[in-house]
């Protein structure tokens, strides 16, 4: 037989013992916002790619203040900076000046720099309601579809395969020409804006849906869903009360990952001409109205397509990073 083995005072340490001399607050709990936050920062493509965004929408929402308090005009016409013969603006790089830093638009003389300022609340706007009216959309039918199963989850389920099916573009641009006239007492402006944030939104929820339902059919074996139902809770109470608040990573991050598609997808529907219409400025716009002049004057067509590949750019980068940080699994 073996010897007994003999405990000493050191295994019999106290766990206050074993802490002692080391810094508590780097064992102390850390909700998980709070390590997300701390994973984020430590990400500096993440981090630049925030910033960007945060100016981007500070541009945005202040773009009307500026032009106000500047006395600038999206719609002015320079046609004394054109030349008349051949449509292009004097000087080089498009007729960029103090004045007009970013040049002039051929033909009508309009200065580029605020084109792209007014614009860009108008991306913006459609790609943040596109996308809330798709989060809103998806989060629903993917919870209840993941949580029910059965039939809902049936139909909802062969819904979004129907929905991924169509042809988006081509049917976009179909009932945004159907609306243009008007519909629902909207005109103008706000019935293009209107009709683009329901079209781009009615045909996104789909991707925002299939990521709920499968996070619901993992999270709706979990223990806490089985203590709520023992205790009583019926259905809508688990669904808002406990499944949701653990899909906000998730949504989140899928969120900022649409907003610079519905960007593009803004864009692209403008540019063929069933979005914003003019004289209203929009990125995809403008980039339409340079293709018959990116040969003798291509700053017209660089300067929004820079716009627009920063703006996605900015968000798909911080999408990325917001993934990592909100990974459970990943390095504290």
């Amino acid at each position: 037989m073996t010897a007994p083995i003999e405990t000493t005072g050191a295994t019999e340490a106290t766990p206050e013992a074993l802490v002692e001399g080391v810094d508590k607050s780097r064992i102390e709990g850390r909700s998980l916002g709070r390590i997300a936050w701390m994973r984020l920062k430590r990400d500096r493509v993440a981090m630049a790619g925030g910033i960007v965004v945060v100016l981007l929408i500070l541009i945005a929402a202040l773009s009307r203040p500026i032009q106000a308090i500047f006395g600038l005009d999206p719609n002015r016409l320079n046609q004394d900076l054109v030349d008349p013969s051949l449509a292009t603006p004097y000087g080089s790089f498009g007729g960029m000046s103090w004045d007009h830093p970013l040049g002039i638009e051929p033909r009508l003389g309009r200065d580029i720099a605020t084109r792209i300022l007014e614009g860009s609340w108008v991306s913006l706007l459609v790609a943040f309601g596109a996308t809330m009216v798709a989060v809103v959309i998806g989060t629903v039918l993917g919870v209840i579809a993941g949580y029910y199963g059965k039939w809902a989850d049936t139909i909802i389920s062969r819904t979004m395969d129907t929905f991924l099916a169509f042809p988006v573009l081509l049917f976009a641009i179909s009932i945004s020409a159907a609306l243009q006239g008007g519909a629902f007492g909207l005109k103008g402006l706000q019935l293009h804006i209107g009709v683009l944030i329901f079209v781009i939104g009615f045909f996104s929820w789909p991707y925002i849906g299939r990521i709920v339902r499968g996070q619901t059919l993992s999270l709706r074996e979990r223990e806490f869903v089985e203590a709520a139902k023992s205790l009583g809770a019926r259905g809508p109470f688990i669904l808002f009360r406990e499944l949701l608040p653990n899909l906000v990573g998730p949504i989140l991050v899928y969120s900022t990952l649409l907003i610079p598609t519905n960007i593009l997808f803004e864009a692209a529907l403008s540019f063929l001409g069933v979005g914003i219409q003019p004289p209203q400025a929009s990125w995809g716009g403008m980039l339409s109205s340079a293709i018959d002049y990116y040969q003798v004057d291509p700053m017209f067509m660089v300067v929004p397509g820079v716009a627009i590949f920063l703006s996605v750019l900015a968000f798909n980068l911080l999408g990325d990073g917001l993934r990592d940080a909100l990974d459970p699994k990943g390095r504290r």
